[in-house]
């Protein structure tokens, strides 16, 4: 058995005031006690002076199969199997030395992740390949589906081959050349075969919004959760109040999908939407303020490996953009542990700092309760009871 005790705690929920000593037995949990409790005699306790000691995070919106560089999405159907095995472990050992212990991932290629053999890692809670119309965004992901009855069938062989939830793009994306991410890319009907489908086979749906009316037409659809949200008009964008407040009163999560590495210069798609609407970053976390404010539930996730901008392991600079949006340092947090955990379907086992749960563990120099940049300062990261070393 081992402990890991700090001054400063954060369970995934709350503040445990004056820090946390937790006790770990192989892969699990055993104990939650307070910081200063007499740790056992049999028990190695590392204490790191000066941290904070909280869960593993939970990055809610990753793409495994993308290697972070220019190309990231558009050379998937030129890998081998070996290779894209590759881009799929270095991803996970990024994302493991930033302090995620879990990952939800919402896109690979042909089955890719869904299908990898479970090794020791992150948590991996995985979509397969994106619903979309032909032609739409991320077909190169191999999920192209038309009509009732065949989306109804694309649902069934997501729920056959395992995958954890069904990921559907309802509008284009700026990722990929031909969509128009102003517009839906089903009908109403289509998308409630979808969730009607999903729903049944105990799947959970989040899809792809960019546009504000994809926005109305999946929370009218009924799914689980929305990525990006970005609310765009074909005059600018912002969430309108009326549907704000039908997101927080429907419990819809929405993932933003912020953080972006500083200096890197955006897609030149997006540049032209920056220039062309004025989508500036700060516009963007304004937005995200306003859905905070509605009460709408918002967890946090990159978007990680789809571009130079949006490298894995960048959770910390997302959940600190949170921050800067308006929540509060402990709710920022929450998004990433215990909150992004119910949002994956991983409350039962990850995301909090309680007995029983596995023993996903994350010390950070600072006060991550008071100063989210203290996330970047990984000390020690503790992977189901695996000591993993942090990023250099």
């Amino acid at each position: 058995m081992r402990g890991y005790r700090a001054d400063r705690a954060f369970d995934g929920e709350r503040v445990l005031p004056g820090g946390a000593l937790v006790l770990v037995d192989g892969e699990r949990i055993v104990a939650v006690q307070p910081a200063g409790t007499p740790a056992p005699a049999d028990v190695r306790v590392t204490a790191l002076p000066g941290t904070t000691l909280l869960p593993g995070l939970i990055d809610t919106h990753v793409h495994l199969c993308g290697d972070n560089g220019v190309r990231a999405l558009e050379q998937l159907p030129e890998l081998s199997a070996a290779e894209l095995d590759a881009v799929i472990t270095a991803a996970l050992a990024q994302q493991l030395a930033a302090g995620v212990t879990a990952v939800r991932d919402l896109g690979d290629h042909r089955w890719a992740v869904v299908d990898r053999a479970p090794r020791t890692g992150p948590t991996v809670v995985a979509a397969g390949p994106p619903i979309t119309s032909p032609g739409g965004h991320c077909c190169s992901m191999g999920g192209e589906s038309s009509g009732a009855e065949q989306l109804r069938r694309a649902v069934q062989d997501r729920a056959e081959r395992g995958a954890d939830l069904v990921k559907v793009m309802a509008s284009g994306g700026a990722m990929t050349p031909g969509t128009d991410m102003f517009a839906c890319q089903f009908s109403d009907d289509d998308l409630r075969a979808v969730v009607e489908e999903a729903h049944r086979l105990g799947l959970p749906v989040t899809a792809h919004a960019h546009p504000v009316v994809a926005v109305e037409q999946v929370l009218a659809a009924g799914v689980d959760g929305i990525e990006h949200g970005s609310c765009l008009t074909a005059e600018g964008f912002g969430v309108p109040p009326r549907l704000a407040e039908a997101l927080a009163r429907a419990g819809t999560v929405v993932c933003p999908t912020l953080g972006i590495l500083p200096g890197v210069a955006p897609p030149l798609r997006v540049q032209e939407l920056i220039d062309r609407l004025g989508m500036t970053y700060e516009r963007r976390l304004q937005v995200t303020g306003d859905l905070h404010r509605a009460g709408v539930v918002l967890v946090s996730g990159v978007d990680a490996g789809i571009g130079p901008g949006k490298p894995h392991g960048l959770l910390p600079l997302a959940v600190a953009d949170l921050a800067d949006a308006g929540m509060r340092p402990a709710d920022a947090l929450a998004s990433a542990t215990g909150r992004a955990a119910d949002a994956c379907g991983l409350g039962g086992r990850t995301g909090r700092l309680a007995a029983g749960l596995d023993a996903d563990l994350l010390l950070v120099d600072g006060d991550a309760t008071a100063d989210l940049a203290a996330l970047q300062r990984v000390r020690l990261v503790v992977s189901r009871g695996r000591e993993v070393a942090p990023a250099a």
